[in-house]
């Protein structure tokens, strides 16, 4: 969906939009299947739907009708989101999930269901019309599949839904200290506060005023193998990367890594993907290459700050270069920076094992070790960054 499109106004239910039916999923499972990967998605959009909403919405589910869209909406919303700020997000996401559509402005509160028949446009589906599933419901189970599916062996369509969905996700950011300080109930006792107030009050005794440290997302850095191995999963990378700088864009850097090191922060600070994308492709020079990531890394550290920071290698492990190179180069890297992830596609595949030499080298020095070959994949790492460690 395209960063800034009109959604559907807040309390209307988003026109032309599908649920899951009892007819449609089948069994309880494939409900609970469903919404739950509707949950999964809103929380990769920054809406807070944990477990226990979750919970309170299959309740909730289970004394309404399935199969009507106004019901889900209405149990969504009401059970999903924490407070008004989340609304927009929410129809968003409930239009792009169930409905595979492009947000639009909202018409009449109607609620239009597609068939997959002979249902002509713009006929309204009445409950005992048809025994046959709504097609968008069709559409969600769909959308749940394509989550665990491997990118490297999607189809193209396949491919530019699953880059549609990437473009919603919002990651959250673990907190960090600070050196400012604001007001508070508790903390530092701050004097000079203290004075001011009973000067203010020409000298009569104030309460103690208190101050602690501000909050700040802690930076994140990913950097991006383009080598020839990772072609068949850099550019979903890049716009993983993407949807993160536009989560955090003032804690987010983000370099590809082969041959040489490329910073590509200002590139992914487009609003759209697609020019995104297009000037992250002019500007990397060593696209398909080989990986010298010893050398990239050691770049990496001479030239950036990596203290207190959330470090992200994607990569396959393919090492060209000097193998002890990148263990030395990781060793100082897990000492400087807050955690190290690395972000293998092939871990996501039955019966993995990191037995290339670099992946050997670098694991001693890596605090998360995670798949990278799907969206389900790429939602896990947002929780990872969000502060959620296994």
């Amino acid at each position: 969906m395209r960063p800034g499109a009109d959604g559907p106004t807040p309390g209307t239910v988003p026109p032309d939009a599908g649920a899951p039916s009892r007819t449609g999923a089948g069994t309880g499972e494939d409900l609970v299947a469903v919404m739950t990967g509707f949950a999964r998605t809103l929380r990769a959009a920054g809406v807070p739907a944990d477990h226990e909403r979750t919970q309170n919405l299959l309740r909730a589910l289970s004394h309404l009708d399935a199969s009507r869209p106004g019901d889900v909406y209405w149990a969504g919303r009401i059970t999903l989101c924490a407070s008004a700020d989340d609304l927009p997000r929410y129809d968003r996401v409930f239009r792009a999930y169930f409905g595979g559509l492009r947000a639009g402005r909202a018409r009449a509160a109607a609620i239009t269901v597609t068939r997959h028949t002979t249902a002509r446009p713009g006929v309204r589906a009445d409950r005992g019309e048809s025994d046959e599933p709504p097609a968008l419901a069709a559409t969600a189970s769909a959308t749940e599949v394509l989550r665990t599916r491997d990118v490297a062996g999607m189809t193209a369509a396949e491919l530019a839904e699953a880059h549609r969905l990437l473009a919603l996700l919002r990651a959250g950011r673990e907190r960090r200290a600070s050196r400012r300080f604001r007001p508070s109930r508790r903390g530092r006792l701050d004097g000079r506060a203290t004075i001011r107030e009973t000067l203010r009050r020409g000298g009569e005794t104030a309460g103690l005023r208190y101050r602690a440290h501000r909050t700040r997302p802690r930076g994140v850095v990913l950097l991006i193998d383009v080598s020839g191995s990772m072609t068949p999963y850099a550019d979903t990378l890049l716009r993983l990367a993407h949807a993160l700088v536009r989560s955090e864009p003032r804690a987010t850097e983000v370099f590809s890594a082969g041959t040489r090191l490329t910073r590509l922060t200002s590139e992914l600070r487009h609003r759209d993907p697609a020019t995104a994308m297009a000037a992250v492709s002019r500007a990397i020079p060593d696209w398909s290459g080989g990986t010298r990531l010893g050398e990239e890394l050691r770049r990496f550290l001479a030239l950036n700050d990596a203290a207190g920071a959330v470090v992200v290698i994607a990569s396959d492990g393919w090492e060209r270069g000097d193998v002890s190179r990148l263990g030395a180069e990781m060793a100082r890297l897990s000492r400087t920076a807050h955690r190290v992830i690395w972000v293998n596609p092939h871990k996501g595949r039955e019966g993995y094992e990191p037995l290339t030499a670099g992946m050997r080298a670098a694991l001693p020095h890596i605090d998360d070790f995670v798949a990278g070959h799907s969206l389900a994949a790429f939602e896990e790492l947002a929780t990872l960054l969000g502060g959620t460690h296994a």
